[in-house]
């Protein structure tokens, strides 16, 4: 969709006085079908109440309905709870609700507040009624009108004001379209949404583009998008058409968190515009995750800076402009399904090309939009059957979890508090995801020990006509148990830094990992403790030794 604006000019006072009468109805009309909608009245009974509540015809208050729809889908998008909106801008409400504020100040916010609060109208185009129902553009003596129904087939027309900016301003496209259609009869449709601003009337017409064929496709390679909150930045990862890396780049978007809403939204077109830059000269196209929802936490979790910088902005916002762009430019969007991008690619490829979690999460987004599929490596196969490692990991998850319940009991702050209920609460998730998993290789190693289990349970013969014994290490699940494992065992002290799972993706030796990171026995020697798994005591693990004990400084 294209969206164009225009002022709007009455002829007299009266007639503008009367479609701001029209203007708070119908928002008044919106408000009530949003709280309606909430309550779960249907659509069909709400459209004959509004009609007659707030004299608009049915067509403004399916309109009023759809708008307050559109609202509630856009709440509960960028995570927040409907039932709290603020119409108006909340912003403005709570500066209005300060006992301080007086004066010319307070007259402006006042003002301001009533023009977003009650300055709305909205119809939707429609083809078979020339465009437009309620609010539709004509020529009269070779000017353009906007004509508003006001009810009992009277209208109102306002001249329209606009200037053509620049060579390529779509107002050109949108006024030619307009003399056809009413030269030989081919209407299009056209939205019309008429607003108050700083005392002014404007209306903003929404059309739908003409889009060029497709001209950068994934042939050439695939630019894979992801963006992060710490450090908040966009990371591009550049792929060949062979699924490997070609570099990679990064787009800052802290400025975004200083701006207000209206800035916020000129700076996403501007990093938009950017990325498509960078589509055309690198000839690329476009990979992005097809997200539905972006958890962005909630009041009293303990995370207060998390959940303000994320609930600032809607990334699925950026992704939609970033959308739009290429298709009106040519180059073509993949959406890929964003499951465990993030941790196949810190665990997989960012030891292996020795680039941070962001990158590499923006790389496995660019190899799904060629339709890779990740495979786990081999010795990280290894690991999800090796008793060893799992005890060891479950022994120490078990272990941060009575350290925090001991941090729990000692500490009195509300919101400290609610910080260590959160963790304790991902730790015995993280748990009870690791015993699952146990729970299964267990009973799994038992049914073919058993002489039970069908071939069909197992894995294919290897190269020696070999059976493999273990659990599939296929799927996301796979991913998920690796994820907590080696978090715990092998990444204690930083999760920016993935250098130490190198050693174990080529050597497979997790143990020299996890020498580096507890304190050392003796004289450089440290020997694993026992463990036990589902009631059967683990061997302990051989001791592994530095080659110089200077090394376990």
């Amino acid at each position: 969709m294209t969206t164009l604006q225009c002022l709007l000019e009455f002829q007299n006072t009266q007639d503008r006085e009367t479609i701001l009468d029209l203007m708070r109805r119908f928002s008044s009309a919106m408000r009530y079908a949003y709280q309606r909608l909430l309550e779960g009245e249907k659509r069909k009974d709400l459209k004959k109440t509004l009609s007659k509540l707030f004299d608009i015809n049915t067509r403004y208050s399916d309109d009023a309905i759809l708008l307050a729809q559109s609202t509630i889908s856009s709440c509960k998008e960028r995570g927040q709870n409907p039932k709290k909106l603020i119409f108006g801008s909340r912003k403005v409400f709570e500066q209005l609700k300060k006992n301080h504020l007086t004066g010319k100040r307070r007259k402006q916010l006042k003002a301001k507040w009533k023009e977003s609060r009650q300055g709305n109208l909205y119809s939707r185009g429609d083809k078979s009624r020339q465009g437009n129902l309620n609010l539709r553009f004509e020529w009269i003596d070779n000017e353009l009108y906007l004509r508003i129904n006001i009810g009992d087939r009277q209208y109102i027309y306002a001249k329209v004001i606009r200037d053509v900016r620049r060579e390529k301003d779509k107002w050109i496209d949108f006024m030619f379209m307009l003399e056809n259609a009413y030269k030989y009869k081919e209407w299009f449709p056209y939205s019309v949404r008429l607003k108050v601003k700083n005392g002014n009337l404007y209306a903003f017409i929404s059309i739908e583009e003409k889009l060029p064929s497709i001209k950068i496709k994934k042939d050439n390679g695939i630019i894979g998008i992801d963006v992060n909150a710490y450090p908040f930045h966009l990371a591009l990862a550049f792929a060949t058409k062979n699924g490997n890396l070609e570099k990679y780049e990064r787009i800052d978007l802290n400025e975004l968190l200083e701006a207000n809403s209206e800035k916020r939204q000129y700076l996403e077109w501007q990093i938009a515009y950017k990325i498509i830059e960078i589509a055309k000269e690198e000839n690329k196209a476009i990979a992005i995750e097809n997200l539905e929802k972006l958890p962005k936490g909630k009041k009293g979790d303990g995370f207060t800076k998390l959940r303000i910088r994320l609930q600032k902005w809607s990334y699925k916002r950026l992704l939609n402009k970033i959308e739009i762009l290429a298709k009106r430019n040519g180059i073509e969007i993949i959406k890929v399904n964003p499951a465990y991008t993030s941790v196949i690619g810190k665990l997989k490829y960012s030891p292996q090309y020795n680039i941070d979690k962001d990158i590499a999460g923006a790389y496995v987004i660019a190899r799904r939009g060629f339709g890779f599929k990740e495979k786990l490596p081999k010795n990280y196969k290894e690991l999800l059957n090796d008793t060893d490692f799992l005890s060891y990991t479950i022994a120490k998850i078990e272990d941060n979890i009575a350290k925090l319940k001991q941090k729990l009991k000692e500490e009195n702050n509300e919101y400290k508090r609610n910080k260590l209920k959160s963790k304790l609460a991902k730790l015995r998730k993280n748990l009870k995801t690791l015993q699952n998993h146990v729970s299964r290789f267990t009973s799994h190693v038992s049914r073919l020990e058993s002489g039970k289990s069908k071939t069909a349970t197992q894995q294919p013969l290897n190269q020696r006509k070999e059976q493999v014994r273990g659990l599939p290490t296929s799927g996301h699940k796979s991913w998920q148990v690796l994820s907590i494992a080696l978090a715990f065992c092998c990444l204690e002290r930083s999760y920016r830094d993935l250098s130490p799972l190198k050693q174990i993706i080529v050597l497979g030796d997790w143990i020299a990992v996890v020498n580096r990171l507890v304190p050392v026995l003796g004289t450089g020697t440290m020997t694993l403790p026992k463990y036990r798994l589902s009631g059967s005591e683990v061997s302990e693990v051989a001791d592994y030794k530095y080659p110089d004990p200077s090394c376990a400084n």
